[in-house]
């Protein structure tokens, strides 16, 4: 049994230099390798380190374990303008805000709204910018102006002319897909294709959930045959998932905002597995875990609208030291259930801003499917606090055995 955060280390207080570790630059992919699945692939089963290669996956995994896998799409993000004294101005969107459902945006027609990045913003203090793009075969003018400064970002009004010309096509022809920062090159066509998972659908993350990049039809059918149900859960990966831990103890860092969706189906799903999966990506464990915790806040307020049904950073831990008793896993999971029947919806559509970190208590997910993570950041923490200190011992393994680092690395099954 799990000692309350108040009887251990505060999680706010932990240090992010305790998560270091020398990443040589030669160590981190910058392109993926040639066939999807022959990435390395190390397993970690209590303890015990072992590696083959992906395609060799569905031969670890028990027969009727649930997988749950993201089935977001990176959108090609990066649109640049270029102003008329020759400033190159990069924006960058984030989020949608006007319409803020991602498929009415995707629709939408002739102008929308997002949250967005700017770059090389003091060669751009007002106006409107232009550019001229086409699509399907017709020329079109797209404008881009801030509306608003936010804290951290701008609101930006797109707005374009082109009967029946959506935003999903506007991107499609203008914007540009935002590989990682730290691959320090340009994008490629190559990356088109090589940064989408092959079950990638729903349209709205600015970055791949990376550990689904090593699968293959080849694999999931495998997967199949082994018996093994697969899932699909939505998380729109945000630039935040990029945001070095600069503050010394994560209690002064700020996680990021994401949109998750969880269909009715996948709820029953999971209960018929016992409330337990193994998760594919940490954004699936975001998702999943966040789950327990929206349960948990059904649970005192049962009517609760969309917006409040938000997983702030440090509920799990103010959950744990404040209950005596808390709900089980499968509690949680059918007050969510209730709560999209109660109301005859399909999905559950909600945001969270979790933040996982030694002295989390995992409620649903069992193993882990992730790449290797950049050096004092949440994910790290996120791999520690399911296998403990033992996260060292990993990564000392895949630097020893040559493995590639980060979202075009290779793979770990963690199974603690």
């Amino acid at each position: 049994m799990r000692l309350k955060t108040t009887e251990m280390t505060d999680p706010k207080n932990i240090r992010i230099e305790n998560y270091d570790y020398p990443l040589p630059d030669e160590r981190i992919a910058k392109y993926p390798v040639k066939e999807r699945d022959t990435s390395k692939l190390l397993i970690y089963n209590k303890g015990e380190i072992s590696h083959t290669q992906f395609r060799e996956l569905p031969g670890f995994l028990q027969t009727g374990s649930l997988m749950v896998f993201n089935n977001t799409r990176v959108i090609q993000a990066r649109l640049h303008f270029r102003k008329p004294s020759g400033a190159l101005i990069e924006v960058f969107c984030l989020e949608p805000v006007a319409p803020r459902d991602y498929e009415q945006m995707f629709q939408s027609t002739g102008s929308c709204r997002w949250s967005c990045l700017i770059g090389n913003r003091k060669k751009w203090k007002e106006g409107r910018l232009e550019r001229h793009i086409e699509v399907k075969g017709n020329d079109i003018t797209l404008s881009a102006e801030v509306i608003e400064t936010e804290k951290t970002s701008y609101i930006v009004e797109f707005a374009w002319n082109g009967c029946g010309v959506s935003f999903a096509e506007v991107l499609d022809a203008a914007g540009e897909l935002p590989i990682p920062p730290y691959l320090n090159r340009s994008t490629e066509d190559s990356d088109k294709t090589t940064y989408q998972t092959v079950y990638s659908k729903i349209k709205g993350s600015v970055a791949a959930p990376t550990a689904g990049l090593h699968f293959t039809d080849k694999v999931l059918k495998e997967l199949d045959g082994k018996g093994v149900e697969r899932d699909e859960i939505t998380l729109h990966v945000g630039a935040g998932t990029f945001k070095p831990v600069k503050s010394e103890t994560i209690g002064d860092h700020e996680m990021h905002h994401e949109f998750i969706s969880v269909s009715l189906a996948s709820i029953e799903k999971l209960m018929a597995h016992g409330g337990s999966c193994i998760a594919v990506g940490t954004t699936s464990v975001r998702t999943l875990e966040s789950l327990y915790y929206i349960g948990v806040l059904l649970e005192s307020n049962p009517d609760a609208g969309e917006s409040e049904l938000t997983v702030k950073q440090w509920l799990p831990y103010e959950y744990a030291n404040n209950t005596e008793q808390p709900i089980s896993t499968m509690k949680a999971l059918g007050n969510i259930r209730d709560y999209l029947v109660h109301n005859s919806l399909h999905t559950l559509t909600a945001n969270t801003q979790i933040i996982i970190s030694p002295g989390y208590d995992y409620h649903i997910v069992k193993a882990i499917i992730t790449n290797f993570h950049q050096p004092k950041s949440t994910l790290l923490l996120l791999v520690s606090a399911l296998i403990g200190e033992n996260w060292r011992k990993v990564y000392k393994y895949a630097l020893e055995n040559d493995f590639r680092f980060l979202s075009y690395g290779d793979s770990s099954l963690l199974m603690p």
